[in-house]
């Protein structure tokens, strides 16, 4: 199986502070050539939350807030159950507080990446020239919340074997 030393690839989305969901695209062309047997192996993924300016998104006054995120392998409309549905590759929340008498940035944040490639260990193989980077942020921030993904990947030929493992795992 050859394979390619790994790569990054970056995606930003806009989640706003609506609790509506929002998603975009992440192209995968480049990489992916499911009929000339390549494939994309997604090994680590990173995520942070950021406000426009990159820097830590303010919230209300006495406000508590959370921003979702998920990456999947099909576009989705709304956020969806990693547990049944099989086109979720990565999920993760972030929760925040502001416990101050003010506008500012959180007292207190937490960050889960509950569902992340780096777990398994092969890391996640993908076979679709899109993948779909969404999230929904609660009401309680200031501002615009930004989901940041870099994902660590390396380009390989489909095995047989490789094969049999996107047929069993995906749609």
């Amino acid at each position: 199986m050859a394979k390619t030393d790994s790569f990054f690839i970056r995606k930003t989305v806009n989640v706003g502070d609506d609790g509506n969901f929002y998603q975009d695209t992440i192209d995968l062309g480049a990489y992916v050539d499911a009929l000339g047997k390549s494939v994309l192996r997604i090994h680590n993924i990173a995520v942070s939350y950021s406000d426009t300016n990159a820097r830590t998104p303010n919230m209300d006054s006495g406000a508590s807030a959370s921003t979702d995120f998920q990456l999947t392998t099909q576009s989705q409309t709304e956020m969806v159950q990693p547990g049944t549905n099989k086109s979720v590759v990565s999920s993760g929340r972030m929760s925040a507080v502001n416990q101050e008498g003010a506008a500012g940035v959180p007292s207190i944040t937490s960050n889960d990446l509950d569902i992340a490639p780096q777990t398994w260990t092969n890391g996640y193989l993908i076979a679709v020239e899109q993948m779909y980077l969404g999230g929904a942020s609660s009401t309680g921030w200031a501002e615009d919340v930004f989901i940041n993904l870099v994902m660590e990947c390396t380009s390989e030929s489909m095995t047989k074997e490789a094969g049999l493992a996107l047929a069993l795992s995906q749609q």
